[in-house]
């Protein structure tokens, strides 16, 4: 199928492998398209044992996961995923026609990391990968061995572990994205806009209704190894705020 006006390639990047998992073979030759013509490696799946099984062997580096699936269902996968430590970080763009607010947060709350609506713009979907994948990509020298700490806090960004106390914390790749630019700004109000911009970059200015809910589960699993600590402070009306001072 032709398609005007494509995204523009990944030039000068490793060519990263995207899986693409729906069982609407319509929506996953028209997302395999825009996404093989933007630069990526494409892998498929039609039903939830297939894609977990791909995910578990092949280890994309991003899914595209439809939500309604023969076998297991979104939700399912994604769960599985958070669980295992060697899938706990790929990132998962959640796609589904169910727009109720309550879906949305049951596959934020899970670990996905966005949720598009269907019907859906493909360049919108290849936009979001872009942007998804972008700190994934290495921009740093690999000479650089930066680490944050703030409090009980320990961050090493370029092995992507977080430690509280020696504890280490699994977490998502928004996550991990989310509590990197807090622990930049440690002891700094951040808004939301701002919070996702450092990030995730200005792609996803328009997330601001999922923030809270990804803040939720950081806050949660940080709490997990320090229950009478309040790492994120929500300052009413204005945005969140890590407690303590960070340095590299």
């Amino acid at each position: 199928m032709p398609i005007s006006n494509p995204l523009p390639a990944n030039k000068g990047q490793p060519s990263q492998r995207i899986l693409v998992v729906d069982d609407d073979r319509a929506v996953v030759r028209l997302m395999r398209s825009y996404l093989e013509q933007a630069g990526y490696n494409v892998l498929v799946a039609e039903d939830g044992n297939a894609a977990l099984s791909l995910i578990r062997c092949e280890r994309p580096d991003l899914v595209l996961l439809d939500l309604m699936l023969p076998g297991r269902d979104g939700w399912e996968i994604t769960r599985l995923m958070r669980l295992d430590p060697l899938l706990s970080t790929i990132p998962v763009i959640m796609l589904t026609a169910r727009v109720d607010d309550i879906d949305k947060i049951n596959g934020l709350e899970l670990g996905a990391d966005d949720y598009v609506t269907k019907p859906y713009n493909p360049r919108e979907v290849v936009a979001r990968v872009h942007a998804r994948l972008r700190p994934r990509q290495g921009l740093m020298p690999a000479t650089t061995h930066k680490v944050l700490r703030a409090g009980k806090l320990e961050m090493d960004v370029n092995s992507h572990e977080v430690r509280v106390e020696e504890q280490a914390m699994s977490l998502t790749a928004t996550e991990f994205e989310l509590l990197r630019a807090l622990m930049e700004q440690a002891g700094y109000v951040l808004t939301r806009q701002e919070l996702i911009r450092r990030a995730l970059g200005s792609d996803y200015l328009g997330m601001e209704r999922t923030l809270d809910s990804h803040i939720r589960n950081l806050r949660r699993k940080l709490s997990s190894a320090q229950p009478d600590a309040e790492f994120i402070a929500n300052v009413y009306g204005v945005g969140y705020r890590l407690e303590g001072k960070g340095y590299k």
